[in-house]
């Protein structure tokens, strides 16, 4: 079996990320395979600072590893209007249920915050894995040169109360 698709062999633990994780976070954006190629020019200079990470909902999934836990992944949640700003998993971590473990604590998240709809603007590549975690299609997003010169899906998690 392929570390890409191998589930989850180590615990996950999701935390509120704090300023520490900055670089880290900046690294994975920057770093993620999703955004090669004609898509690099949209995260070349993207920061995820300190003063982001205080002012949002911002979690990282951390693997439990000889190192004291490893970032694997992360997600910011914006309260108004209801938005999922950043989703990510490092690219050696995908295809181990990461990203759904995110998403999940995400509606968690917005549940509690009494939300019952997040909006997620799409990454072309990542369009076919919020299909699978449950958000519905509702649009289009239009490009917006230089930083974003392709339009992207637009999704909405419906946000069930318990």
């Amino acid at each position: 079996m392929s570390s890409r698709t191998s589930p989850i062999s180590q615990p996950i633990t999701i935390r509120r990320a704090v300023a520490r994780d900055a670089k880290r976070l900046t690294r994975l954006v920057r770093g993620s395979g999703a955004y090669k190629g004609k898509y690099a020019a949209a995260v070349a200079g993207y920061r995820v600072g300190p003063d982001y990470i205080e002012a949002h909902r911002a979690f990282v999934a951390v693997g439990a590893d000889e190192h004291g836990g490893r970032v694997l992944g992360f997600y910011s949640l914006v309260l108004a209007p209801p938005e999922l700003d950043l989703l990510f998993v490092a690219d050696e971590a995908q295809g181990r249920g990461i990203g759904r473990l995110l998403v999940a604590h995400m509606q968690s998240e917005a549940r509690a915050a009494g939300l019952d709809r997040v909006k997620v603007v799409s990454h072309l590549p990542t369009e076919d894995f919020y299909h699978r975690v449950g958000a519905v299609r509702i649009g289009t997003a239009l490009a917006n040169p230089p930083a974003v010169p392709w339009d992207r899906p637009e999704f909405e998690f419906r946000i069930p109360s318990e």
